[in-house]
This record gives structure tokens, sequence and C-alpha cells, in this order.
């Protein structure tokens, strides 16, 4: 058992998320706060340590011998980007849940110590209660949720007019729809997203994180094939009765096919099936294709909160990969050739969080 933090009303300590007894408990609290995410499950930090090699940590409030706040925390190390704990890694969400204002400042204030115990210069919060001395950014990116329809023409028409026609073009194609989670699959769909964000200027990746989180979390791959050649690939999340369709992509003739929107719409009915009631299409950048892609869907942006601290003396961090200072490297990522992108992509990657 970790020692707590000293002067605290309610006692504040690291976890132990490798012991089985503490990793139940905190998912117990995580499933029962309102406002719990599958990126505060325990299940979520060790999946990025097992996928990345990035330290699982977090901080516990107890009043009694019962949780009152959870912080998820991801300790990044990265030659690149430096060292930070980010709540949560390799996340959209997380940040600090809490049973009262005071228990979240006082989880934010102790991240604060533990950064300098640990020497990173940066802790960020992705949602979750804000420290309001904290750096606090509410126009970067946007979350996009939609119920889903009552069954498969319901799902069509819930789709604007010139979106719908691009759906329907695309359930003209000849394809077929591929749901699981076992090795073929597994390929299938980091092949394709490798060569999607390369196409996009991203490092891919490492797949053992893909791996280890279809092995602890509630989550499956969707792959569209055409002619036998998988074309678009989706791996999703599935909590609280919504999905996430969290990892996808398409390669470039997926376009052309309107792959994605065929997979998009099939891993509606797909979700629907396995008795999901809500869509939940991510965040983007604001303003980003992405971010039009989704409301040319019918969905409606609701704005994201992040906070983020910087040591003192130390520069803010900026892994954000769409920043302007990034605008060169993305360039050239572009032109690689997609072995060499695959090869350099996951060492790059697995410090972005």
């Amino acid at each position: 058992m970790n020692a707590p933090f000293a002067h605290d009303a309610d006692a504040v300590r690291l976890a132990d998320l490798h012991d089985p007894g503490e990793a139940v408990r905190i998912e117990r609290f995580v499933a029962d706060h309102r406002d719990g995410t599958a990126f505060h499950r325990p299940a979520w930090l060790v999946a990025v340590e097992q996928g990345t090699g990035q330290h699982a940590v977090g901080l516990v409030a107890e009043r009694g011998g019962i949780i009152t706040g959870w912080l998820p925390l991801t300790e990044l190390h990265s030659p690149i980007f430096g060292r930070a704990l980010v709540s949560s890694g390799f996340a959209v969400g997380g940040g600090v849940l809490a049973d009262s204002d005071a228990t979240a400042l006082r989880l934010a204030t102790i991240a604060e110590e533990l950064a300098l115990r640990r020497s990173c210069a940066t802790v960020e919060l992705r949602g979750g209660a804000l420290p309001w001395h904290w750096s606090i950014r509410r126009d970067s990116h946007c979350g996009f949720t939609a119920p889903l329809a009552h069954d498969d023409e319901g799902q069509l028409l819930a789709i604007p007019r010139k979106q719908r026609a691009e759906v329907r073009k695309g359930l003209q194609q000849d394809y077929a729809v591929a749901v699981g989670t076992g090795e073929a699959e597994r390929a299938a769909h980091y092949a394709v997203y490798a060569e999607s964000v390369r196409n996009l200027g991203t490092p891919v990746f490492p797949r053992a994180l893909f791996d280890a989180v279809l092995d602890r979390m509630d989550a499956d791959i969707l792959t569209i094939r055409h002619r036998g050649q998988a074309v678009a690939s989706v791996l999703s999340l599935y909590h609280r009765g919504a999905v996430l369709p969290y990892w996808g992509g398409g390669v470039f003739a997926a376009r052309a096919l309107r792959a994605n929107d065929v997979m998009y719409y099939e891993l509606m009915r797909h979700a629907r099936q396995r008795g999901c009631t809500v869509f939940d299409f991510g965040r983007s950048k604001t303003g980003s294709g992405a971010y039009h892609f989704k409301r040319n869907w019918g969905f409606e942006p609701a704005p994201l909160s992040y906070a983020s601290w910087t040591a003192p003396g130390q520069p803010h961090r900026d892994a954000d990969p769409t920043s302007a200072r990034h605008a060169t490297r993305i360039a050239l990522w572009k032109r690689l050739p997609l072995p060499i992108a695959n090869r350099l992509g996951p060492w790059i990657a697995r410090g972005l969080g």
C-alpha cells in the first residue's frame, strides 16, 4: 500500500493498479460515478501501460475506507515531447472524478506535487473537474454524440440528406462486413489504420496498444472489405450503452468507394444489435475536416474543456499534432514510404499520449 500524501482531510495516495482488489474498488467507483468514462477505468490505464510502456499511475482519495475521488494518470516519457502526467493517456477523456469540489481540487493539487517528484513538467486533465487556477481551454476540441435510431431506415433518415446520399451510394458497392477481435481482424485493422494516419501525417501507435485494449476492454473491430481487400476499419469501445468508434480509418481507395461512410453506418447497426443506444463520435479539433465530417452526419458539436498545469520555469508541452509548430514534420511524414513510417511511427507515437 502506498503511503498517503500529507495534509489531506481525505487521505490521498497512489493507487496500486496491479493489485486486483484495488483495481476492482476503483472500477466500481468509476461505474457508479455519473461522469465516469471508459478512460477513467483502471483497465484502460493498464492496457496503455502494457501497449506503450508508459507507466500507469493514479491518485485515490478516501475517507473512512470509502473512495471519494479518483484521478487516473499516465506518466509519459518522450525524448521529443518531454515528461508529463496525463489524464488519461492516449484518451480523449479523463480528468478528476470526485464526490465534492474540495476533493477534486485536492487531487489536482497533489497531482502537481506528484509531477514535481517525478520530474514531469506538465499535468494535463482531459475533462472532469478542472482546477480554477490551471490553464483552461474550451475552444480547442469538440465532442459529438447522438442517440441511435430504432431501426436501419430510421438510422438512414437521421443522417442529413447529402451525407445520406453518400451512405446509400456506398451501400451499393460490393463490400463485406466483418466484426471480431481475432488475429485476422487485428491485422487488417492495423494495416488500414497505419496507412490512414500516415496519409494524415501522424505517426501510428504501436499495435501492442490496440491488442491490449482489445484484450482488457469491451471492444471490437469492424472492417469493410471490397473484393476481399480491407479498405476501412475501426476499433470501437463500448461503455454504458454507448459505442465509441475510437481508432478508425481507410486506405486511399476508401474515399471513392464511400467505405468510411459505410463503415460508420454499419457500426451504428452493429452497436444497436448489441443493445447500444448512443453513438459517441469522439472528439475533433474545432473547425477541422473531421469536425465538419461529423457535423455532416448530423452530430452537433459540444465544446470540451481541458486543463493543464506547467511546472514553474518549464515550457508549455505541445504534443498537439495539429499545432503550427509541427506543420513541417507532418508534411514530411505524409511523404514517407509506408514501411518506414510503420517502423518509426510507434517509437514516436508512444510518447504522444
